[in-house]
């Protein structure tokens, strides 16, 4: 890509955002150099391998992979045989944590892709080393205790020795607590000394070690410590040449793996880079296009990546079928360059691998080149002027483009005269056009709207302005070329009408019949607009009742044939449990009348054990009727749905499917006669009926996470659980949307602020998620 347009469509900021996402320092310089494929090949494998990449960090959240900063230099020396500190050490124990953590990671039967788990299988993961560097080092200063039996022994007895010598110390600042110029001992070269005035020295038999700089004060150490000063000298010599030996064992282990875990350096930066992309595909809400080599795009409600979310507006464009060239006109500051530089960002970054912010069902080709002239900046250092400027890198372009080139034009042929502008513009398009290029062109000339509506393959489009607020609403509209809104805009700053009428009748026929003409189209277009959209968000919303209910009605009968089975289940274990008692009970008479028991006795046990027989056949028999015992109803009549447990009233029936509808608190269920019982609703009971039909819903959780999807997505898998969640009786639940953009969590409390289960919502507590959750109270 040249560097020109490279820096025009602001390709860097994209890359700087796709560092942010990168641990590893080769991962950051593969993010931060990345450039588009040339062929559709790798195009694919590369979006193939960051739509793997997405799943798995929707799926099991960010990858394990940790910073990797000097790795490259610490193995570089490690292979050479050079000692390691203890900082050099940890860099290599982080990137062995990173290759085992990834490798588990990825290992993973919820992910259905492979490719990425195939590149882990050459990971070498060494845990011994792991474990070991974990257990000697504890930070880049301190070595552990347990790095060695003979390092613990060591630091045992200078702890002891420490005691020791404190304690003695002490005791001669005390005793000489008249000759010191404070009461306190210090240290001088890890030696206990006290400070002792310069007029009792000879008083205090020791080493002199320092003086004041005053001359006033002498740091003597006591005879008496200097063996015990001696002792801890030699312990910490003794420490410094363990830890030598230590950190040298450990570079010799790093040493003979040093080519695992170069080759673990090199495959884990892949994947960083890979992951990166996949964590900032999620930020933008992208998704991977359809990728093809024909010279067509359909980008479906594209949005540039750097313009906030709440502020973008989305864009449909499309090119490669009946027309190749595109001609955008409409007002400044309309939003045509904002078109110009998203159809050429989202092509980069697809062509380079990235996901896209847009709508499934997008399209993207892979040009052989990207070419662009956007922009009035002015080369000050050759004196060229506006056109003159333009007029230079356009013949740059032409020189370049060649069949399936992308090039994209704003305001070609301003600068100048407008007819010999506009001549020169359509001459420029048809050149392009004649070698196969798909174009875009921004302009102001009413000549190239012509153009656009008098020849094949060139399409007209238009930003979108409202001339009762003068302002752009920034909608791109495929088919429609500008109308120039200068006449009502002069207008509505309260330019005379006098004026305006003399500059309209010096203005040729033709023209303003063409102006009106756009007029005309533009309106009737978007009410045509405005009505498709209506109808599809009708569409839509019956479509999300039908499902929704659909899930509702599937659930409930699901719900009821398990109650049935359970009750079934239970009633055949109590029978068994009744069996097998009376079983044993007559086991027991037979053998108490082995045992010469009286027959009155066996009398008496005949007849307890008929009484368990016929217990046993009652219950087989309220087995069988399960079931119910109801062969007719009424409207209105109060009855006991057996299977769910739960009473309601008959609004409606049917005798020959034996069916019945019945309303249970605030659900309308469809059951069989057979399971229906006639029962009695009390006041109390019908006012807590909505909240004692649980349909055995224990298992609604207490918070839905619905991080990663669209607004629409979120509010529809959100109002379905607030509806299980309010018919389970739960009264407190938790939404967590997470942070990013915030276009999820505004569509989320949207939906809360009219829902009819939901009392009240409020932002999570710190320890409870912060404002990454909704916490909600139904009613």
């Amino acid at each position: 890509m040249e560097e020109r347009t490279f820096k025009i469509l602001e390709v860097q900021k994209v890359l700087d955002k796709l560092v942010s996402y990168s641990n590893t320092e080769k991962g950051k310089e593969m993010s931060a150099t990345l450039m588009p494929f040339n062929n559709e090949y790798e195009v694919n494998r590369a979006l193939k391998e960051t739509k793997e990449a997405y799943t798995y960090v929707i799926k099991k959240g960010r990858a394990p992979i940790y910073s990797d900063k000097g790795l490259k230099e610490v193995l570089s020396r490690a292979e050479k045989g050079g000692e390691l500190n203890a900082k050099e050490i940890l860099i290599v124990g982080r990137s062995l944590r990173t290759a085992r953590e990834i490798t588990v990671y990825l290992d993973s039967d919820d992910i259905d892709e492979n490719s990425l788990r195939d590149s882990a299988v050459n990971i070498t993961t060494i845990k011994w080393l792991e474990d070991k560097i974990e257990q000697c080092i504890i930070d880049e200063d301190e070595i552990s205790d347990n790095a060695s039996r003979a390092l613990g022994a060591i630091r045992r007895n200078l702890r002891e020795k420490g005691i020791e010598i404190k304690e003695r110390v002490g005791s001669m600042v005390r005793n000489y607590s008249k000759y010191l110029m404070e009461n306190i001992y210090t240290v001088r070269g890890d030696r206990y000394v006290l400070p002792v005035k310069v007029e009792y020295k000879s008083t205090v038999k020791g080493l002199v070690h320092d003086v004041s700089s005053t001359g006033s004060t002498v740091f003597i150490e006591p005879m008496e410590l200097v063996t015990l000063n001696n002792e801890i000298k030699e312990l910490k010599l003794k420490e410094m040449a363990e830890i030598e030996r230590i950190l040298n064992e450990i570079s010799r282990d790093i040493n003979k793996n040093v080519k695992a875990l170069k080759m673990n350096r090199e495959i884990i930066s892949d994947l960083d880079f890979i992951f990166a992309k996949g964590a900032y595909g999620l930020e933008i809400e992208g998704i991977v296009p359809e990728i093809n080599s024909n010279g067509i795009y359909n980008i479906v409600q594209g949005r540039h990546p750097l313009i906030p979310s709440d502020k973008v507006v989305p864009l449909d464009i499309n090119s490669g079928e009946d027309f190749t060239t595109i001609v955008i006109t409409g007002p400044n500051t309309g939003g045509k360059t904002v078109t110009l530089k998203t159809v050429g960002l989202l092509h980069v970054m697809a062509l380079s691998g990235m996901m896209i912010p847009a709508y499934q069902g997008s399209v993207i080709n892979v040009f052989e080149g990207i070419y662009a002239d956007i922009g009035d900046e002015q080369s000050i250092e050759q004196s060229l002027s506006t056109f003159s400027s333009h007029m230079t890198n356009i013949i740059s372009i032409l020189g370049k483009a060649k069949s399936n080139s992308l090039v994209l034009f704003d305001e070609l042929g301003s600068g100048t005269d407008p007819t010999e502008g506009s001549a020169l513009a359509i001459s420029i398009l048809e050149e392009l056009r004649s070698r196969g290029c798909s174009i875009i062109s921004t302009t102001h000339y009413s000549e190239l709207k012509r153009y656009g509506l008098n020849t094949a393959g060139v399409e007209n489009a238009s930003v979108e302005f409202d001339v009762a607020t003068l302002r752009p609403t920034y909608r791109l509209l495929m088919g429609i070329p500008g109308k120039s809104n200068a006449f009502e805009i002069s207008r509505k700053l309260g330019l005379s009408d006098d004026i305006i009428k003399f500059a309209r009748e010096n203005i040729a026929k033709d023209t303003l019949e063409f102006e009106d003409l756009i007029r005309s189209l533009s309106e009737k277009t978007m009410e045509a607009e405005k009505l498709s959209r209506e109808n599809e968000t009708l569409r839509n919303e019956a479509k999300d009742l039908y499902e929704k209910y659909k899930t509702k009605l599937d659930r409930i009968d699901e719900v009821r044939e398990k109650s049935v089975e359970a009750g079934k289940e239970k009633a055949k274990k109590i029978i068994e449990e009744a069996k097998e008692e009376a079983d044993k009970i007559l086991k027991e008479m037979r053998e108490m009348e082995r045992h010469g028991i009286t027959s009155n006795m066996r009398h008496e046990m005949e007849k307890k054990r008929k009484a368990l027989k016929d217990k046993a056949e009652k219950m087989e028999s309220a087995k069988k009727a399960q079931g119910g015992g109801l062969t007719k109803v009424s409207e209105g009549q109060e009855v006991k749905i057996i299977s769910l447990n739960a009473k309601g009233v008959v609004l409606s029936f049917d005798d020959k499917k034996q069916e019945a509808v019945v309303q249970a608190g605030i659900m309308k269920i469809t059951s069989k006669y057979s399971d229906l019982q006639g029962a009695t609703v009390t006041k109390s009971e019908k006012k807590a009926t909505k909240r004692e039909v649980k349909l055995n819903l224990k298992s609604v959780s207490t918070s839905l996470d619905i991080r990663g999807l669209d607004g629409e997505e979120g509010k529809y898998r959100t109002d379905i659980y607030l509806d299980e969640a309010f018919v389970a009786g739960l009264e407190e639940v938790t939404i967590i949307h997470g942070k990013g953009t915030g276009a999820l969590k505004t569509a989320i409390l949207s939906m809360l602020r009219n829902h009819p289960h939901v009392k009240k919502f409020r932002d999570g507590e710190y320890s409870e998620g912060g404002n990454g959750v909704t916490v909600v109270t139904l009613k």
